[in-house]
């Protein structure tokens, strides 16, 4: 049985799972936290198992190789021969890449050039698929990118208004991101309606410490709002979302902070954590949102900024047919589920209050009178890696 790797590498940390294909059946799955920073964390999770030990990792190749050691010394896998294929999920492919690609030299020499795109992202991502060909040369390496669903866009969609030569030039547009995830979503509801995705106007919120919107029509990427990098769009767990970029720059001055410290400031210490003062985590939020104003103030301005873009979309389709949650927070916050869709009961869209009480399952949660489906989708980009790898291996 071919046997599929599905990674996703961070700057710290890296999940994995490993699928045996074409059956895609989870073998093993965990994640690497806290790589290069001592006390790294390593967790394994197979056959009803958990395997967790704390040591130090120093980088994202001493990391990989432990996981392969552990796959062998567990019984995971005989031999590491097993692993035919590896997917790495890439979060910038820009416009080179609308599909998921094998990759040789020519795909490493733009991903290098990609970095800027995602400077969060992308470096960790080239890491990992050269740690993977360095230590399982045999297995096809697929990149899979977070960009390409969107690739549907029309240029009334994705380009901003700057002088056209900033496009032609640098490629400054909409990219938007998660887009394994908001096609793996918008494929399960269309199969939970029953429908066929070319009939559906779909929004797909996927929520998590990182947040995009997604509107579907024609069963493609209509619009969506993450921009030209990850930090656009809604308010996140530590990401600003869309701010005015003439505050940026009043803020900067006054500050007296260089480009770097600014860019550090809007990714990783807004949103959330920089309204509340307190977390990123939207849990530790709720905890104490009826004392703390400003715990309260930061998961409404969250909630207020997901409507404002479930709005839009509505508006910009014509309509909507199904209005689907994921993510961490999409998947498993109810109260938040119900204050979003409650805002829109005047639109007809309404969930059924016993239907809501769920924490990550499958799940309609739509009233029975309601103007279009409310549905929870757990996302699965794991899965759609290892798919999109066994569709190139059989072009090989």
């Amino acid at each position: 049985m071919a046997k599929t790797m599905a990674i996703n590498a961070g700057s710290s940390s890296l999940k994995f799972q490993l699928i045996e294909m074409p059956e895609e059946k989870v073998i093993a799955k965990g994640q690497i936290e806290r790589i290069g920073l001592g006390d790294s964390i390593f967790t394994l999770k197979f056959n009803g198992e958990k395997f967790e030990n704390i040591l130090d990792i120093a980088d994202h190749e001493a990391g990989i190789s432990y996981m392969l050691t552990q796959f062998e010394a567990h019984g995971v896998i005989a031999d590491l021969n097993e692993i035919s294929g590896v997917g790495h999920r890439v979060v910038a492919g820009g416009e080179w890449y609308n599909h998921s690609v094998i990759v040789d030299d020519d795909v490493m020499a733009k991903l290098e050039k990609l970095i800027d795109y995602a400077p969060l992202h992308e470096p960790a991502n080239i890491a990992g698929i050269k740690v993977f060909q360095k230590l399982l040369p045999n297995a096809l390496a697929v990149a899979v990118f977070d960009t390409a669903f969107h690739q549907t866009m029309s240029q009334e969609n994705y380009l901003y208004p700057l002088p056209y030569e900033y496009y032609t030039k640098y490629g400054a547009r909409k990219y938007g991101a998660h887009g394994t995830s908001h096609r793996y979503i918008s494929a399960r509801a269309a199969e939970m309606v029953g429908k066929p995705l070319e009939d559906l106007k779909m929004i797909t919120l996927h929520l998590g410490a990182g947040s995009s919107i997604t509107a579907i029509k024609d069963g493609k990427s209509f619009d969506t709002s993450m921009g030209f990098t990850p930090l656009a769009g809604v308010m996140m767990a530590t990401r600003t979302g869309d701010v005015d970029p003439s505050l940026v720059y009043y803020i900067q001055e006054r500050e007296g902070l260089t480009n770097e410290q600014m860019l550090d400031i809007l990714n990783k210490k807004s949103g959330m954590l920089g309204v509340s003062t307190i977390s990123a985590d939207l849990r530790d939020l709720k905890a104490v949102a009826e004392t703390n104003t400003h715990a309260k103030l930061a998961i409404d301005m969250w909630e207020n900024r997901i409507l404002r873009y479930i709005g839009q979309y509505i508006v910009e389709m014509g309509g909507v047919d199904a209005i689907v949650f994921a993510g961490g927070i999409g998947e498993n916050s109810f109260e938040q589920r119900a204050h979003i869709i409650e805002k829109l009961n005047f639109m007809g869209i309404k969930i059924d209050e016993s239907k809501n009480q769920v924490f990550g399952e499958e799940t309609d949660l739509s009233a029975a009178d309601s103007s279009a489906k409310v549905l929870i989708v757990p996302t699965n980009e794991e899965l759609m890696i290892a798919r999109d790898v066994e569709a190139l291996k059989t072009q090989h």
